[in-house]
């Protein structure tokens, strides 16, 4: 069998997250000093949704609605796209391709425990063609 490189070995395992119920301008400071693109969505401790970058843009700054008094649930993304932590990183390319996103949340026997990107795979796929190479 040849080397197998699953989403597990490239995905971050400390996930950032806001209440539902924060601001939009909370989530992005949280962003800022995280240095991260997006922040999961909990209500009650449990996820519920994502907010990005780009719905910020998208959906505060191009309809000129950045107050502070905009919810992150009002205009997060749900329900989430998971990927299990045993998929390939072939399967998380695809799933996100097929989703038109740019991050998954990766789970491990129902739970989430990590997060995966579009630079994760892109990383972990050339790291896997350096490996192979070098055989």
């Amino acid at each position: 069998m040849g080397i197998v490189f699953a989403v597990r070995h490239i995905m971050t395992r400390n996930i950032i997250s806001v209440k539902n119920n924060a601001s939009v301008v909370e989530s992005g400071s949280v962003m800022v000093k995280s240095d991260i693109g997006s922040v999961v969505v909990t209500e009650d401790g449990n996820p519920v949704g994502i907010i990005t970058e780009r719905d910020i843009v998208k959906e505060c700054c191009a309809k000129k609605l950045c107050g502070g008094d905009v919810k992150v649930e009002e205009i997060m993304s749900a329900p989430l796209i998971t990927i299990d932590a045993d998929a390939s990183l072939g399967e998380a390319a695809m799933r996100m391709s097929d989703n038109k996103i740019r991050r998954l949340l990766v789970t491990e026997k129902g739970k989430i425990v990590g997060i995966i990107t579009e630079k994760d795979v892109l990383r972990g796929t050339l790291s896997y063609f350096e490996s192979v190479v070098s055989m």
